[in-house]
């Protein structure tokens, strides 16, 4: 038998680019195609239940995070994937769109840095884009 170290080093080991799930690896090309800044995805599947990863990502306007949010939306649809729910979309300075396994982050600069998802989830494995 494997001791539990193993274990989770071998879970960490695995959490690449590549072994993203189809949906994530599509959130986050999209997102960079918008121009997206400092993209993270952090693997909470040993934290929580309440989701598998976080894509956490800002840009420079709530013009450019909204349309963001939209270019994920419209990526996702074709797969069957649509958003449990939105919220910040009117304002735009944080966009949440939650698809269940994956919850989508779309901050402003200031709101990310005054929300710190990525220290909060510290402990959570990170892939930075």
């Amino acid at each position: 038998p494997r001791s539990i170290g193993a274990m989770a080093e071998e879970k960490k080991k695995r959490f690449t680019k590549r072994s993203l799930p189809a949906s994530v690896r599509l959130a986050v090309e999209i997102s960079l195609a918008k121009k997206a800044e400092d993209l993270c995805v952090l693997d909470l599947r040993e934290l929580t239940s309440f989701t598998d990863f976080f894509l956490v990502m800002n840009g420079n306007s709530s013009r450019q995070n909204a349309a963001v949010a939209e270019a994920v939306e419209a990526a996702l649809k074709p797969a069957g994937l649509r958003p449990m729910s939105v919220e910040g979309r009117e304002s735009a300075e944080w966009v949440l769109l939650d698809y269940g396994s994956l919850v989508v982050h779309v901050f402003s600069r200031a709101a990310r840095d005054r929300y710190s998802l990525e220290q909060l989830w510290g402990d959570a494995p990170r892939l930075d884009f």
